[in-house]
């Protein structure tokens, strides 16, 4: 089984999770980048007028930097992001358009300074190849250890 984890990482704190799950799980890896990168104050989400309200509540695709030129190859994918809004950030949503995800397995893991995961698996099925399958999500802290995520992804 090839694994790939393909983050979304704002602030760098989903990208210091990301590196550690790498790691403890032996998989390749792919930064989601927006084309246009953000800055502080485009995700400064108490300013309604910032970039990253701007786009959620347009409903905005955000164009990415980059492709996965091998996508086909993985079995399993460990798709992090900081949520936003309770969901994914749009660059995440316009990510997964660009792929056939068919028969992958997708695990979804995400860091927040305050919102829940919960809701955000089914906010995400639209967006994937309709047997495509979703086999967890977890919010993890900042800190959480490579042995910590190596736990999580033994459960899936």
């Amino acid at each position: 089984m090839k694994a790939l984890v393909a983050y979304f990482s704002a602030s760098g704190v989903t990208k210091k999770v990301a590196e550690r799950l790498k790691s403890a799980v032996g998989a390749d890896i792919f930064e989601i980048t927006p084309e246009t990168p953000y800055t502080a104050a485009d995700i400064r989400w108490t300013n309604p007028f910032a970039r990253c309200n701007k786009e959620k509540m347009g409903k905005k695709d955000v164009p990415v930097s980059g492709r996965v030129e091998n996508m086909s190859d993985y079995d399993l994918i460990y798709l992090g992001f900081p949520i936003w809004y309770n969901g994914a950030p749009n660059v995440v949503l316009t990510f997964l358009k660009g792929y056939d995800l068919s028969g992958k397995r997708i695990a979804l893991f995400a860091t927040s300074g305050g919102s829940g995961i919960s809701k955000t698996p089914e906010k995400l099925k639209p967006y994937l190849s309709p047997d495509a399958k979703i086999i967890g999500a977890k919010l993890f802290s900042p800190g959480v250890d490579e042995a910590q995520l190596k736990s999580w992804a033994d459960s899936l």
